[in-house]
């Protein structure tokens, strides 16, 4: 309170007025104090933040030949500082003398004469062998090493100086592309080919997706074709959901393969919701797609695949542990309901399974 009403007097002042009476030294005092109560403005550009404390006259353009050679000047000029303690050159303390690396004395073996003369005797490969049977291993390569202990023979050749050689593996040659023609092979589907039992088109990057859609139209008539593969030709989910409905009206394919495509989980499980019509299918492999397909997928066809009774073979690796051991029983069971029937040569009724 008493600080409120020490400030109270300050307010009719008039500003306009002590202002009028400061001198110009005073002016300039008062303009100093102001600029130094906040240095870091930010509404005032940078170059205004700080003001000019120089007196002097600007001197013209910057050269940096004329302020180097006065710099260096003035290095020379300005005296050096004495040691305090002058240097002399006097060597004090003793000098450094390397130890001498004595090698430890190798304990002397003696050996029968009779191995004696056979060693001094022996060839640099039969010391290889030698070696490898002493379990020397560091002395040679694996490949000599594992030969040498298998074959009771000597089967080193090269010796010892063969160690830094590295081991020669035969060059694998690349795979040959796929020489379907897919045109032609469309053709002798709509014809249906009696000796067309397999369609291969893995690896085929270049077929519009019209026709990998095609193919699938005509697989719903076709009553030949048994194996159908378009593992790595770029299918997406419209490929998925024409082979879809495919699979609802086909009665003879057996296998079909879209491994390492881009089919999400919409197309995939169109696909084995499709198997619900489906009963001549036998194999499936849907892995390896461009995107995980997800927990929740995964539990959509583990529950697919229980309440299916004719599939034997699945492909794909889940990557939870609930939906993978339910995929693999339901083909255990599936697999043993077509052993059973297989024994028995009558028909068999499946297990009851939860859901069906």
């Amino acid at each position: 309170m008493s600080l409120r009403k020490e400030m109270d007097k300050y307010r009719d002042v008039d500003e306009d007025e002590l202002l009028k009476k400061l001198t110009d030294d005073e002016l300039r005092r008062l303009e100093d104090e102001l600029e130094e109560l906040d240095p870091d403005n930010a509404l005032l550009p940078a170059g205004m933040r700080q003001k000019d404390q120089t007196k002097k006259a600007p001197t013209g353009l910057f050269q940096r030949d004329d302020l180097l050679a006065h710099l260096e000047k003035q290095a020379k000029e300005h005296p050096d500082k004495e040691d305090l303690v002058p240097f002399t050159g006097e060597k004090r303390g003793k000098a450094f003398i390397p130890k001498k690396v004595v090698d430890p004395i190798m304990e002397n073996v003696t050996l029968e004469p009779e191995l004696e003369e056979a060693l001094a005797n022996a060839s640099d490969a039969e010391l290889c062998d030698i070696a490898a049977i002493l379990g020397m291993h560091t002395l040679m390569s694996n490949q000599q090493y594992y030969e040498a202990l298998a074959s009771s023979t000597i089967v080193n050749k090269q010796g010892l100086n063969s160690v830094i050689q590295c081991a020669k593996y035969k060059p694998v040659p690349d795979e040959e592309p796929n020489s379907t023609d897919v045109e032609e092979t469309l053709r002798r589907m709509k014809r249906a080919d009696p000796d067309l039992k397999e369609v291969n088109l893995n690896n085929i990057k270049k077929i519009p997706v019209p026709v990998l859609k095609e193919y699938a139209a005509v697989l719903q008539e076709n009553t030949v074709v048994e194996r159908l593969s378009i593992v790595g030709t770029r299918s997406n989910d419209p490929v998925a959901f024409a082979l879809a409905e495919m699979l609802k009206v086909n009665n003879t394919l057996k296998s079909l393969n879209v491994e390492s495509n881009f089919i999400t989980g919409a197309g995939i499980l169109a696909l084995i919701a499709a198997l619900q019509h489906n009963t001549t299918l036998l194999e499936l492999k849907i892995d390896n797609q461009s995107q995980p397909l997800g927990n929740k997928v995964e539990m959509e066809i583990a529950a697919m695949l229980e309440k299916n009774t004719t599939l034997l073979k699945f492909g794909y690796h889940f990557t939870q542990q609930g939906p993978r051991l339910r995929g693999s029983n339901a083909m255990m069971n599936n697999n043993d309901l077509v052993r059973k029937k297989r024994l028995e040569g009558g028909p068999i009724f499946p297990k009851c399974r939860t859901g069906v």
